[in-house]
C-alpha cells in the first residue's frame, strides 16, 4: 500500500514548507516531506523555477489501524464503519465495528471476530515501541458473551454439584475460560481448571475431593450451595476456597473418572 502524499511549492524549500504546513494543519513534526525540486531564481530573476516538496503525513496508532482495516474489509468485500478509541495511558484501542451484516464478521461463537482482533494487533503493535492491548467488538456482543458464558458456568456447577460427574467444556479461548474460572471461584464446593493445548484448550468442571469423596453426606446436594445433605441428615464437611487453582490455566490436571463431557451449544443458544 503507497502512503499517500501531497505537494506544494514555493519560491524556497521553506517557503514550500510552510504552505505545506498552513495547508494540512499541521507541524513539523508530525509530517515527513523529500525535495522534488530545488528551486532557481533563474537569470536576472527571470526564467526561475519554484521549489517543489512531496509531503507525507506521519502515520500514528490509529492511522494505522484505520488504514489497515479499509483495505481489509474492501478486500473481504464488507462495509465496515470502523470506531477507533486509543487510550495512550491504559494502552488500549477499543475498536467498534458497525455495518449490516455484523454476524458474518462475528462468526461462530466470535471465532472471526477473534481472528480479526488478532491481526489488528499484529499490524498496530508492529508499529509500536509498547505492547498495545486491542480490543474489537460490534453490536455488544463481547458482553453479551459473557453474561452467556457465566450463565453456562452456574448452571454446569450446578449439574456437577447434582451428579458428583466431572463435566468437560467445549475448547475456549484464553479470553472465555477465564470468564468461566472467575465466575466459579468463589464457589466452594467446585474447583476448575483447563487441560490441553491451544487451540483446543478445555475448561474442567469437578467437585472438589473432599466433597466427592466424602462418605458422611451421600453425595446428595441440597441445591443451595450452603451443604450437603446425606441419607442421615448429616451436613458434610464445609470446606474453604483454596487458593490453589487462583491461576488455572496453569494448574496442573486433575484425575476424573470418566469425564462427562458437554458441549456449550447443548447449555445455551447460539449468540
Amino acid at each position: 500500500m503507497s502512503q499517500e502524499f501531497f505537494e506544494f511549492s514555493g519560491k524556497t524549500v521553506d517557503d514550500a514548507l510552510t504552505e505545506a504546513l498552513i495547508k494540512l494543519e499541521t507541524t513539523s513534526d508530525k509530517i515527513d516531506y523529500e525535495v522534488v525540486e530545488k528551486g532557481s531564481t533563474g537569470f536576472l530573476g527571470m526564467f526561475g523555477k519554484p521549489a517543489v516538496i512531496r509531503v507525507y503525513k506521519k502515520k500514528n496508532l490509529v492511522d494505522t489501524a484505520r488504514d489497515f482495516m479499509k483495505d481489509l474489509f474492501a478486500a473481504m468485500g464488507y462495509e465496515v464503519v470502523s470506531t477507533i478509541d486509543y487510550d495512550e495511558e491504559s494502552r488500549t484501542m477499543n475498536i467498534t465495528f458497525e455495518g449490516d451484516d455484523m454476524g458474518s464478521l462475528i462468526g461462530k461463537r466470535g471465532q472471526t471476530l477473534d481472528s480479526l482482533q488478532y491481526i489488528i494487533s499484529l499490524v498496530v503493535n508492529k508499529e509500536s515501541d509498547v505492547y498495545i492491548r486491542v480490543k474489537a467488538d460490534t453490536e455488544n456482543y463481547r458482553e453479551r458473551r459473557k453474561e452467556t458464558l457465566e450463565n453456562l458456568a452456574k448452571n454446569i456447577a450446578y449439574k456437577v454439584k447434582r451428579t458428583k460427574h466431572t463435566v468437560v467444556l467445549e475448547p475456549m479461548n484464553p479470553y472465555e475460560r477465564r470468564i468461566i474460572h472467575s465466575a466459579l471461584q468463589n464457589d466452594r464446593f467446585i474447583e476448575t481448571h483447563s487441560e490441553g493445548e491451544e487451540p483446543y484448550r478445555k475448561v474442567i468442571v469437578s467437585l472438589k475431593k473432599e466433597y466427592k469423596d466424602s462418605k458422611e453426606t451421600g453425595g446428595r446436594y441440597r441445591g443451595n450451595d450452603r451443604s450437603f445433605s446425606g441419607k442421615r441428615g448429616g451436613r458434610g464437611r464445609s470446606g474453604r476456597y483454596s487458593r490453589k487453582y487462583e491461576n488455572r490455566d496453569n494448574a496442573p490436571a486433575q484425575e476424573t473418572s470418566t469425564p462427562e463431557s458437554t458441549n456449550i451449544s447443548e447449555e445455551t443458544t447460539e449468540e
